[in-house]
């Protein structure tokens, strides 16, 4: 595995046991056994290392659904994305942001830049699962993908995943029928 990748995994790790004040260069240091000289190459500030977190799972998401044939694209986006909403580390590490930005206004404005961030990225993996990737559709996605982890975590139950796989099927049988 990379240094980046190791640097990523571990941010997740911390996320995960903590929430985002996990997130100190000498914790993250330690827990990818890198020098701070490597992370600060790599990552300048907590908010590059954050936004690659969020990037790196987009990524993800995409090389997958892009591995199978398209007529099964809708259903491993439905896969892919039933599995990231339900991984509690990457949920706790939004909604950790999104109270540091509620609680720190000058945090805002890069909040912004990471849900515009992300959104971008959730372009080809819409367009990978049949879906023309419109802004508006890219809105109505993320919405749908950001409350059913939120319900998940929530919820923390089979039940709850279930319904969040048949959600994310609905949500993607309407866009590829509406367009």
């Amino acid at each position: 595995m990379d240094v980046r990748t190791r640097i990523l995994d571990a941010a997740l790790r911390l996320l995960a046991k903590g929430g985002a004040q996990e997130l100190t260069q000498p914790r993250i240091c330690k827990a990818a056994g890198v020098r701070q000289s490597h992370l600060t190459y790599y990552f300048p500030t907590i908010h590059d290392l954050v936004l690659a977190v969020a990037l790196h799972t987009l990524e993800t998401i995409a090389a997958e659904v892009e591995k199978h044939e398209p007529a099964q694209r809708p259903s491993s986006f439905i896969d892919a994305v039933a599995g990231v909403s339900s991984d509690k580390r990457r949920v706790r590490m939004m909604l950790g942001l999104v109270t540091a930005a509620d609680r720190e206004p000058r945090l805002k404005p890069r909040m912004r830049e990471l849900i515009k961030a992300l959104r971008q990225g959730l372009v080809p993996v819409l367009k990978a699962a049949g879906v023309e990737g419109t802004p508006e559709q890219v809105a109505f996605m993320h919405s749908v993908v950001v409350g059913q982890a939120v319900l998940q975590l929530a919820r923390d139950d089979d039940g709850a995943r279930r319904e969040a796989r048949k959600v994310f099927g609905k949500a993607v049988e309407f866009l590829r029928r509406k367009g």
